[in-house]
Parts: C-alpha cells; structure tokens; sequence
C-alpha cells in the first residue's frame, strides 16, 4: 500500500446527489474510479445491507487498496469504467441506481515519482495508470511522428505553443533518448517562452501526453455513453472532471441527453405525443473556498449531476 495521502475531491456532494433515500438505499451502484476508495467508502457507509457496489479503475495500486474492503456489498474490478456494461453483465446486472465517476488522477499517482506523471519530481517517463497494459510515455515519445505530437499536445494540452514543442522533442530524441520526467519537463520550459504566473511550463504538455497514454477521453466518451444506458428511471449520475476537455464533453453530453428538438408549433400533435427529453439537470457544484484552501488540487474541480427520466431502454 502507498504511503502518499489523497484527499477526496467534492467527497459530501458527489454522494449526496446520488440521493441515497426510501428503496435505493439497498440499490446497485458503481464507483467508475475508485482511486484510493474516497466516495466508494462513503458510498458503502450509507448503502442497505441489500446494497451493492461495483468500483472500477485502472491502476494496481488502486486494486490493492480496494481489496482491503472486507465488504460482501463491495466488488472492485480492474478495468476502465468504459467497460461497466460489459462487466455488470457478466454478473447478470443491466441496470443501476447510480454512477458516480471522479476523473481526476489521484494524488499518490502524481506524488509518487516511479509513476512519472509529475513534472516536478524526477522519475521514469511513464505515465501509464495501469502498467500492465500498452505503451509508456517514454516509449511512445520515441517513436510518434513529429506532426501527431504536435497534435495531441495541442488538442489534449490545450497548448498553444504545441509546434515549438514537437519540434524540440523530435531534435532531442535524435541525439538521445527521453526516458525521464526531468527531461521532457527542461525540453518544455526551453521550449516555452512565456506562461501564466504560477504555472510551470511542463503542466500543459503532460497533461496532453498522460490523456492520450490513457486513452482517457476515449474512455470517456465510452464511459457516459454505458452510465446513461444502465441508469434506472429515476436514478442519478454524479461525474467531477478536473480540466476543460472533459468537462466540455461531460456538459454536452448531459445537454444532450436534457433537451429535445421540438416539431413545428403549426403541426397538429398533441402535449403528450411530444418528444421529451431523457435526462434532467439537478445540478454544476464546485468546491467550496474552504476545501480549495485545504486542498489547492480541489480548485479545477467541477461536479455535474444529472437524473434519468422516462423508462429504460
């Protein structure tokens, strides 16, 4: 187990908005990020004894934290939240009483330097959450096309200076190799020329490397797709994002899936035959100033809750 520390996000309101009450206090949840099992133990505390939870996640030392829950209610799977639909019904379950997914990375991940996710500490170019599957950052910075990375430091870091980057990178690997978190983050800051105050040079460039390592906008995007299709009428999904890209995809997606293209006023349909929409908004929270103040990692923070509406499909 890890001795680094993490502190759970938005921890209260996440769980409260699952609204835990009358008969689905021994419902069917799922944890899509157990991380180091925040929301999941919450979640747990306030379950029935008919109660069940699914927690998912990536990284081994999640697993390891989560088997430490000595709980019948409890099964943790080690796999990507993508997976839910797929992994509940092997287990013989298609519908749940709700999801709540938390897409930050945990603390012990960017802390510990072994997993090289963290610009500020030297350590291997790593970056995977499970390093039992796929590439490492530093092997996919050996070989990727100057123009790709170009693109996902752009499209992923939101990184204006994304061409200098490519550029610096694809010159340095000529003459050796990148195997280090201090390495790529002294290519960046050569890089970069100028950046908001406060904000190291690196922060964009390995945000963009770590979503694309991990496929995780992709497995977003996968993600809300299964919670919508396995929430029950009536059942609510609870999702925090931490950065812009998968917030905006978040929000579009619940806006989506909350408004209804209505026909022609003029046409000659009745109220009840009218289209109506799949999903209502409960609510956006962030943290509170308190929790920032606790927690700096908490101030990107934003929580989006919405319920499902009408019947299951």
């Amino acid at each position: 187990m890890s001795d680094y520390q993490h502190r759970t996000v938005l921890l209260d309101e996440a769980v409260d908005a699952l609204n835990l009450v009358g008969e689905r206090v021994n419902g069917i949840y799922i944890d899509g990020t157990f991380g180091r099992g925040g929301h999941s133990r919450l979640l747990l505390s306030r379950l029935g004894p008919q109660g069940r939870l699914f927690a998912f996640d990536k990284d081994l030392q999640a697993i390891d934290t989560a088997a430490q829950i000595d709980d019948p209610r409890f099964t943790i799977v080690h796999d990507s939240f993508a997976t839910m639909r797929e992994a509940l019904a092997a287990r013989g379950i298609t519908q749940v009483d709700g999801i709540l997914l938390d897409l930050g990375i945990s603390s012990p991940q960017v802390d510990d330097a072994t997993r090289g996710f963290s610009f500020r500490q030297d350590g291997p170019l790593d970056m995977r959450m499970d390093t039992t599957r796929g590439m490492s950052a530093a092997d996919w910075l050996a070989i990727v096309p100057e123009q790709q990375l170009e693109k996902v430091i752009r499209d992923y870091g939101e990184e204006r200076f994304a061409f200098q980057i490519a550029k610096a990178v694809a010159a340095r690997r000529a003459v050796e190799p990148i195997s280090t978190t201090r390495q790529l983050a002294a290519i960046v800051a050569h890089a970069v020329k100028t950046r908001e105050k406060g904000k190291d040079p690196a922060t964009r460039t390995f945000q963009a490397i770590r979503i694309f390592i991990n496929k995780e906008l992709e497995d977003l995007e996968q993600g809300l797709i299964a919670a919508y299709a396995m929430l029950a009428p009536g059942a609510r999904m609870s999702v925090i994002s931490f950065h812009s890209l998968e917030d905006r995809m978040v929000k579009q997606f619940l806006a989506s899936k909350a408004k209804v293209e209505q026909p022609d006023r003029r046409l000659p349909i009745r109220a009840v035959d009218l289209p109506q929409p799949l999903m209502k908004l409960i609510h956006k929270t962030k943290p509170s100033d308190a929790e920032v103040g606790d927690n700096p990692r908490a101030r990107s923070a934003v929580l989006r809750v919405a319920e499902r509406l009408g019947s299951a499909p």
